[in-house]
């Protein structure tokens, strides 16, 4: 009897470990959830803004491919190692200023998923670009 009880409750423990592992994609670093309006479209150019401070919020942003798109970072007081951004598929490596705006031009992205990361790759992000 004892053996069913404390299989049941690691099982709970594992099963409520994964929600919170794999469930997180959506949520910023303080657990709320990640802004869904980050992505507009001003002058026929779409433009992404990604907060960057202790990691980037959101962590997923979701767009439309094909379209010229501005991949804008916002910084205000970050000193930790998301003011360095990458994004290895494009070839791209960035310092932000510790305050402000930095743009970064995508060209038109195709469908598929732009990953990515600080430059010690702790906080990655990502876009999904789709239809």
């Amino acid at each position: 009897m004892k053996l069913i009880a404390i299989s049941i409750i690691v099982a709970g423990i594992l099963i409520a470990g994964t929600f919170v592992f794999f469930g997180n994609k959506n949520r910023d670093i303080d657990g709320t959830l990640a802004n869904a309006n980050n992505v507009s479209i001003v002058d026929g150019k779409q433009i992404i803004e990604i907060r960057a401070r202790g990691g980037y919020q959101p962590r997923v942003s979701t767009a439309r491919a094909g379209l010229p798109t501005i991949l804008r970072f916002n910084t205000a007081g970050t000193f930790d190692c998301s003011s360095s951004v990458r994004i290895p598929s494009l070839g791209i490596s960035k310092m932000l200023p510790q305050s402000g705006a930095t743009d970064i031009d995508l060209g038109n992205p195709i469908l598929g998923t732009l990953v990515g990361s600080c430059g010690m790759g702790m906080y990655p992000f990502e876009i999904e670009f789709g239809s």
